[in-house]
């Protein structure tokens, strides 16, 4: 052995100085995560530089933590920058507390299946008026209609310890808000049918104070507006799982960030001679735009018919989701864009929480 590889590390010595198994660490090698300095020509055994103990510690504990490979490889290759490991970590420790209430939630759906007489736990919230307005505005559009999918038929609120997430999907479109809330209680879920929901907005438009109260709970919501409430029994549905689909889609960064302008957008969308083509789907034609950029990276409209360019970006979407995706949003707006066959996010700028997920067409 040379005085240079007297100076490596074997694979056995780099797991036991770092908490990784062998096994492990051959893993991370083939994912080219962690790769030896040396790899034997002859016998194949890997060698490690004594630089490599600190990155392995730091894919060992990782690890334990169940961040995901991607994350994992990201981490290392920002190791020098604390800024964007922290922000890796605090994304990932999100994902863990989404996780635990999903599982807190599901468990407490198996109790009531188990055992229907349980007593049913009950959370009181006090939230603004304005705030609540413009959740069940941003969300009600995205309503399903389908009566074979009853569970697509309401606006699903699921209270969190910090407020209330109201969101709608009829498959093809997705709405999500967020309403900071004084929460009095456990997390809880309920699925208000949209003709309670429509009731709610009218109610909300009285002058009736600034904020209002909901006493929430798993048989009965009740939400009262100055002395009006409005009462309901959810509906008796299994609502999707919108925390899971969204996760891939919001989580990651997207390929385009385009801020524009709704109204002059919507105007666009609206205007004399708008390039569009038709696509059907369920017997009934509907009218579909493309989006592209230009050459300075803005959003123009582009003929969905024409041939696409090479490289360059063209995403077919159903216009009136579009329009009914930009009403739900004031002023300025983010369109975030991946490519021609994955959703895109219609987000306000001004708000984090409030965003529509529209699903694109085949052009």
């Amino acid at each position: 052995m040379t005085a240079v590889e007297s100076e490596l590390r074997s694979i056995g010595e780099l797991a036991r100085a770092s908490g990784l198994t062998i096994s492990a660490l051959r893993f991370y090698d083939r994912s080219g995560v962690l790769t030896p300095a040396r790899v034997d020509p002859v016998t194949g055994y890997r060698w490690y530089t004594g630089d490599q103990v600190a990155p392995a510690r730091l894919v060992a504990g990782l690890r334990r933590v169940g961040m995901p490979l991607a994350g994992i490889a990201e981490a290392l290759r920002h190791r020098h920058r604390p800024a964007e490991v922290h922000r890796l970590l605090d994304a990932h420790l999100r994902q863990l507390e989404d996780g635990l209430a999903d599982a807190r939630r599901e468990l407490s759906r198996i109790r009531r299946l188990i055992d229907p007489e349980e007593t049913t736990v009950t959370t009181r919230l006090v939230l603004s008026r304005a705030a609540l307005s413009e959740a069940v505005d941003a969300v009600r559009f995205a309503v399903g209609t389908d009566p074979e999918l009853p569970a697509l038929s309401g606006v699903l609120l699921a209270v969190e310890p910090d407020g209330v997430h109201l969101s709608a999907t009829d498959r093809y479109r997705m709405a999500v808000a967020r309403v900071d809330a004084t929460v009095d209680g456990p997390p809880v879920t309920a699925l208000l049918p949209v003709a309670v929901v429509d009731e709610l907005r009218a109610v909300l438009d009285t002058d009736a104070g600034p904020t209002v109260t909901a006493v929430v709970a798993s048989d009965r919501v009740t939400v009262s507006v100055g002395d009006r409430p409005v009462t309901t029994v959810p509906l008796p549905y299994d609502f999707p799982d919108f925390r899971r689909l969204l996760r891939a889609r919001v989580g990651a960064a997207p390929a385009y960030r385009i801020p524009v302008d709704g109204a002059a957008l919507r105007a666009a969308l609206t205007a004399d001679g708008v390039p569009v083509c038709h696509r059907a789907h369920g017997g009934i034609a509907h009218e579909v735009v493309a989006l592209g950029l230009d050459g300075r990276g803005e959003l123009r409209l582009v003929d969905p018919d024409a041939a696409p360019v090479a490289d360059g970006l063209r995403v077919g979407v159903n216009r009136e989701y579009l329009l009914d995706a930009l009403g739900a949003g004031d002023g300025q707006l983010v369109l975030e864009l991946d490519g021609p066959i994955t959703p895109l996010a219609v987000r306000r700028a001004d708000e984090a929480h409030a965003f529509s997920v529209l699903m694109p067409v085949r052009l």
